[in-house]
């Protein structure tokens, strides 16, 4: 397997910000975007694909046509009205929405329109419970400034969020409507080269201008990244959509440089190869009948469900399912991958054969019916009758793709950072006029607004923030960019804690439990705040507050009471902790006589594995070095 450094593959990446506005209020109706499991509402519907004004349909909304999916939706009457529900108009566009986007337009330098026009994007996914997206480009142009280099605005738009998916399994995909309709502002920036440590920094850039403005959303999936990824002689665009975190960004770049570069060495070394294509006519099989004596499990399963078998015959083909020229980028999976998203499980193929159950009889079955040579390759699909042709001709196509390089497609970014086939790319037959919505006039008076209320720099309120607090520059840094700045400043204003400590807990303890696999969403803020009320009234220690969001992160409690007695957490008085600590002393005599003052550190870890949660450990050094200069007196 080969090496390459990004710098030499020409990656150019074009990322799309995608922020959620915190106005409490949806973009066309009143209703508050609350979060909620519990829904009296559910209904269901089946979406389906229309051709645009120039009388043509898009590919993006016809691939999600043949999944041929039930959509059924979970509302409730506190986060939805009739507007989601389709079944009544929106109403006017939400002012607040307006403002605001219109502020962060001019921050970045960008040519407002002085009439936006609504328009529907056509969304059939069941995302959207009208078949579409209500968006407005608001301007065009601008730019932000990153490490002294400027990187163009291509355009901003105000539109809609989508449903959130709470399920997709067999024919059925089920969404909540909470989310839908929340005002999201979509900002396009100019493709930019360089490696994915400068596209995080762009993105980290513009995500602390918007939350400078202290009207955006924080939290995971309040802000999402799209990126769109090209390599030289590459050939389409890739976009990657679901990026939710920096780290994952990152990864999701550095996979998507190597996969394409990987997918152009695979067009290389076929463009050498004498394969030419695939006859639909001639090169596909049905051997459902030859099969039925396969022991494989997975095709045994497939007959059952009387699924068709096909083969596929590929002249010319052998080992390119299998070549690797990078760790984990191969043909064999792209094709896998694709025809998962027409419900199907998977494809066999003759690089990985025999395998999963499948056996040298049965891959000689296949060999004597397509009367495949050593230079040939096949494929085996089985799939129900009312999908294999489409997956078969999907299938054809991507093939004949592969000796051009990178197709021109939609993936979907992964937790761990790679990116799966998702659909392929919208075109431009999927916009069209909103009718229910008139154009909306921007006046000069809203621009001049607009420039009024542009926000202090990152700098400036960082720096703000700094002295405001007296936190450090890291930790100031740190809260700034977390999802807890408006809790954090919450507390500090009402409780009399300290900030430095409070900042502390919200970035690093909360983190730290989270990356030992515990649920930060199970820690309400009603709880976050109520345990700096009892820090601050003396009912716990500093100590307490790690244990109680253990406790309720890993479910085991859900509030803080439950918590304290979970944990048996009780305060106690210093006259019962200096008991504790003598006779602490008095246990491990030998080590105070041979460490003296020294020994203050072993028994630290004794005496608060006793009382952990129960005392400062301020109060326990404190009185740990009395009571043991004291010991050493008598000595």
């Amino acid at each position: 397997m080969s090496e390459f450094s990004i710098s030499d593959i020409g990656l150019k990446v074009g990322l799309e910000i995608h922020q959620q506005l915190a106005t409490n209020k949806k973009l066309f109706c009143n209703c508050k975007p609350i979060e909620s499991e519990e829904y009296s509402i559910k209904f269901q519907r089946k979406l389906r694909a229309v051709k645009s004004e120039l009388g043509e349909y898009d590919p993006a909304v016809l691939f999600e046509k043949l999944k041929s999916k039930t959509i059924v939706y979970y509302a409730n009457s506190e986060s939805s009205c009739l507007v989601e529900q389709d079944e009544e108009p929106p109403h006017n566009l939400d002012n607040d929405a307006k403002d605001l986007a219109l502020v962060i337009a001019t921050s970045l330098h960008s040519k407002i329109f002085n009439e936006i026009y609504p328009m529907r994007k056509t969304v059939i996914d069941g995302s959207n419970t009208t078949g579409f997206q209500r968006t407005m480009l608001i301007s065009q142009g601008g730019q932000i400034e990153v490490d002294g280099e400027k990187v163009g605005i291509q355009s901003i738009c105000l539109e809609e969020d989508a449903a959130k998916l709470l399920g997709d399994k067999g024919n059925i995909r089920e969404y909540s409507l909470d989310r839908l309709g929340v005002p999201l502002l979509e900002i396009a920036l100019d493709p930019v080269e360089g490696d994915s440590k400068k596209i995080k920094k762009i993105a980290l850039s513009l995500g602390r201008l918007l939350r400078s403005t202290k009207k955006v959303t924080r939290g995971i999936g309040s802000i999402r990244q799209d990126v769109n990824v090209s390599v030289k002689d590459g050939g389409g665009v890739v976009e990657v959509k679901g990026v939710q975190q920096l780290d994952q960004l990152e990864k999701v770049v550095e996979f998507e440089a190597k996969r394409q570069f990987g997918l152009v060495k695979i067009a290389e070394k076929l463009r050498n190869s004498d394969f030419e294509g695939i006859s639909k006519r001639e090169n596909i099989f049905d051997i459902t009948e030859n099969w039925k004596s396969c022991k494989s499990k997975i095709i045994q399963k497939a007959l059952k469900d009387n699924s068709i078998i096909k083969a596929i015959k590929i002249e010319n083909f052998s080992g390119m399912f299998g070549y690797t020229p990078f760790e984990g980028i191969r043909l064999g999976k792209e094709i896998g991958q694709l025809v998962k998203f027409y419900g199907i499980g998977g494809v066999f193929h003759s690089d990985e054969l025999p395998n999963y159950g499948i056996e040298e009889d049965d891959i000689l079955i296949v060999r004597n019916i397509l009367k495949v040579n050593q230079n040939d390759a096949f494929l085996i699909i089985a799939a129900p009758s009312s999908k294999i042709d489409f997956a078969i001709n999907s299938i054809i196509n991507r093939l004949e793709e592969a000796k051009k390089g990178v197709p021109a497609e939609t993936r979907l970014a992964t937790q761990t950072g790679e990116t799966v086939f998702l659909r392929p790319r919208p075109g431009a037959s999927r916009m069209y006029p909103e009718t229910d919505i008139p154009p909306i006039s921007i006046t000069n008076q809203e621009l001049e607004n607009a420039t009024k209320n542009i926000p202090k720099s990152w700098d400036e309120s960082l720096l703000e923030l700094q002295k405001k607090y007296e936190l450090n520059s890291q930790l100031s840094e740190q809260i700034f960019d977390s999802r807890y700045i408006e809790l954090f400043e919450k507390i500090v204003g009402k409780i009399k804690v300290n900030p430095t400590f409070v900042a502390s807990i919200l970035c690093s303890t909360i983190t730290n439990l989270e990356r030992n696999g515990l649920n930060s969403k199970l820690l309400t803020e009603e709880n976050i705040v109520k345990s700096f009320q009892l820090l601050a009234e003396g009912k716990i220690a500093k100590e307490s507050i790690e244990i109680i969001y253990e406790s309720i992160m890993s479910g085991k409690s859900q509030t803080i009471d439950e918590a304290l007695r979970n944990a048996s957490i009780e305060t106690i008085d210093e006259v019962k902790v200096e008991e504790i600590i003598v006779d602490v002393i008095e246990k491990n005599q030998e080590i105070v006589k041979n460490q003296k003052e020294r020994s203050i550190g072993p028994l630290m870890g004794i005496v608060m594995k006793e009382l952990r949660g129960k005392v400062s450990g301020e109060i326990v050094n404190n009185l740990l070095l009395k009571n043991i200069k004291k010991k050493l007196g008598n000595i």
